[in-house]
């Protein structure tokens, strides 16, 4: 990845970043696992979360697949205190998102699609 597209990621994730409140944290991944860029809190190992998000993805897609859902267009976990939301960005990349749990998951689930469309055309 060039110097440039990394920075115009990470330009892309602080724009996400700043469009709510609720979101706690974002990053990108390859979707071999490893982290591209990252915001997040201090407390997570952003290499734990790449990885685990690619592999979410690709299970998602599996899983999609021997349904005979179509494409698979997002993975969503809901816990106590919140949402993790990965999507694909293309075949080369996975796109996670953490928000609290009363973030209006439309508005979030908007603007992840606004930036997997911009993302896209970077990796």
């Amino acid at each position: 990845m060039l110097p440039s597209s990394e920075n115009r990621i990470k330009e892309i994730l602080d724009d996400v970043m700043r469009s709510s409140p609720y979101i706690k944290a974002v990053a990108m991944a390859r979707i071999s696992g490893v982290t591209m860029v990252s915001v997040m809190p201090t407390y997570v190992s952003p290499e734990h979360v790449s990885a685990m998000s690619a592999v979410m993805v690709l299970l998602g897609e599996r899983i999609a697949r021997a349904m005979r859902s179509g494409e698979l267009n997002q993975v969503y976990i809901k816990g106590d205190e919140g949402h993790i939301v990965m999507t694909a960005v293309g075949n080369e990349a996975v796109l996670m998102i953490t928000a609290q749990e009363h973030a209006p998951l439309g508005l979030l689930f908007i603007e992840m699609e606004r930036a997997a469309k911009k993302l896209r055309k970077l990796v």
